[in-house]
């Protein structure tokens, strides 16, 4: 199985001029790989007969063959991996299941992320070793700010962020089979806290509100100086102070979630041998800005793709939940399900005057808590 680690890098200063040079490089040939895609494409609806439909290998040799003299000074592999990357996104573009659907789009010098690919990479005494610049005499290897677990790297992704420099290396690692336990547990996801047969977790504590509002003054304070400076505000010194700190909330922020969403799911994959959780459709819900903000915050899509894989490695069961079941209706002691007036909905019920966190039967008077019942319903659909 396929995994990846991420590191923060700890470059001197040569080494932060040429990966700087690199991340430069690999924007210069994505976009430049784009609008070559762009005008191949323009030409082959203009004239099919005269004219090949753009691909990879299309695009990357246009490149290749008119590559310019200071090009050559730099890694091959960034060129080749950028055209391969692009290559990927207009494949998925065709595929609106893909969950980062979306058209390709020009990289910007001014994005808070920088980064380059490179397939060349090893680790040499614990250290990260990439290609050698032509013309650099002194050249290192890369230390790490923490051990690196593998040998050997199959894809070495370099970016940048607030001035630090971080690698996510991926490695190939046999598949350890966790041992069975023969329990089973079901999970109903909620704004602010998932719920499960042993409980509760929140998803949003206490320390991470803290970060949201700090990180909405930040935000507030940068469009104040947009609003009265218009472009030249991003070019003085106070502006880019306050970014750099809104980005570094941001970055702690998603620290906290995800360790998080990791010590949740490996403690289930650790306990239970069967997990239930609900197919949720997390783009349309969000569209319909019903707590959207709240949605995204709590990481649906990103809790499910982090439990699918970990399933995927150490063979535990995942069952999803039909996206029509209904979890939140259905009584899980008598199986009434409850329709038209008689839903559930995040206001209550006004019909008979409940809050929208209980759960009342009319047909056999069972009351429960609403998130409570439906973990129960989901955790039914086990074996």
């Amino acid at each position: 199985m396929i995994k990846t680690q991420v590191v923060e890098l700890r470059p001197n200063k040569i080494m932060q001029r040429e990966l700087e040079r690199l991340c430069n490089y690999r924007r210069y040939c994505w976009n430049l790989a784009l609008a070559t895609w762009q005008d191949m494409y323009e030409a082959w609806t203009l004239d099919k007969d005269n004219n090949p439909s753009p691909n990879e290998h299309r695009v990357w040799d246009e490149l290749v063959n008119n590559k310019a003299d200071w090009q050559f000074a730099l890694s091959a592999r960034c060129l080749q991996l950028a055209v391969k990357d692009l290559a990927n996104a207009w494949k998925n573009f065709f595929d609106k299941t893909q969950p980062d659907w979306g058209k390709p789009h020009f990289k910007s010098k001014k994005a808070p992320r920088q980064g380059f690919k490179t397939d060349r990479a090893k680790i040499i005494n614990g250290k990260l070793r990439l290609d050698k610049p032509r013309g650099i005499k002194s050249w290192f290897d890369i230390p790490a700010y923490e051990a690196l677990k593998m040998e050997e790297v199959k894809i070495a992704s370099i970016f940048r962020e607030r001035g630090h420099y971080y690698a996510a290396l991926s490695y190939e690692e046999e598949a350890g089979l966790k041992a069975k336990t023969g329990k089973k547990t079901a999970i109903d996801v909620n704004v602010g806290h998932f719920n499960y047969t042993e409980g509760k977790i929140n998803v949003l504590p206490a320390k991470l509100q803290k970060l949201y509002k700090r990180i909405k003054h930040y935000q507030r304070v940068l469009s104040k100086k947009r609003r009265v400076n218009g472009k030249s505000a991003s070019q003085s010194n106070n502006y880019l102070q306050v970014r750099t700190k809104l980005q570094r909330d941001y970055r702690k922020a998603a620290n906290i979630q995800n360790d998080l969403l990791q010590k949740f799911t490996t403690e289930h994959v650790n306990n239970y041998d069967q997990i239930v959780i609900e197919d949720l459709n997390v783009k349309q819900m969000m569209m319909t800005h019903v707590a959207s903000k709240g949605m995204q915050r709590s990481l649906f899509g990103k809790f499910r793709q982090v439990l699918t894989y970990k399933c995927e490695w150490y063979g535990k069961e995942l069952i999803l939940a039909d996206k029509t079941y209904p979890s939140t209706q259905r009584c899980a002691n008598c199986g009434y399900v409850k329709t038209g007036a008689d839903k559930i909905t995040l206001q209550g019920n006004r019909k008979h005057g409940t809050k929208h966190n209980e759960y009342i039967c009319y047909e056999c008077g069972y009351s429960n808590d609403r998130d409570d019942n439906a973990v129960l319903n989901l955790l039914a659909l086990t074996k």
